[in-house]
């Protein structure tokens, strides 16, 4: 098989990470810097490099867009539908992480990232990409393994 006759798409990592915050949950976003979408909220991600495991292309995006490191991410879900980003075939792992109530939740923009924020889930700005629906199918991935009824949310 001649893998050159198939067309490639690229590959990309989306963190969903969230926070508890004063009885509320909350989920990290970040003010794009960089076209397409420039200005417009996101979950944090990025491009996985050819020779780089996808735990560490999360555990990198995260941190150069963010700060924040250390942090034990679960692959959520791929996203693959073939229009989902405007610049051509790309395809997403989402990683999901929550952090206890005692996490230090200071974070800042960086990398192609203008700013870095902690949102409630239940007002969150238009989101770019297709990152509405992987923040709801990481919400529904918590509330089916139990977790936000812990929280009573």
């Amino acid at each position: 098989m001649n893998l050159s006759e198939y067309p490639r798409p690229a590959l990309t990592v989306d963190m969903v990470v969230f926070s508890w915050q004063a009885g509320k949950l909350y989920v990290l976003l970040v003010q794009r810097g960089a076209q397409p979408f420039a200005g417009e909220w996101a979950l944090p991600g990025g491009f996985v490099n050819i020779d780089e495991p996808l735990e560490a292309a999360a555990a990198r995006e995260l941190a150069e867009e963010t700060g924040l490191t250390g942090m034990d991410l679960e692959q959520l879900h791929t996203y693959g539908e073939p229009q989902r980003d405007p610049r051509g075939r790309v395809v997403t792992v989402a990683y999901l992480a929550v952090l206890p109530p005692s996490a230090a939740l200071d974070v800042h923009g960086a990398d192609d990232a203008a700013r870095a924020g902690w949102f409630p889930i239940d007002d969150l700005p238009q989101l770019a990409f297709d990152h509405s629906q992987i923040v709801a199918d990481a919400v529904r991935h918590l509330m089916t393994i139990g977790m936000l009824k812990h929280w009573n949310v």
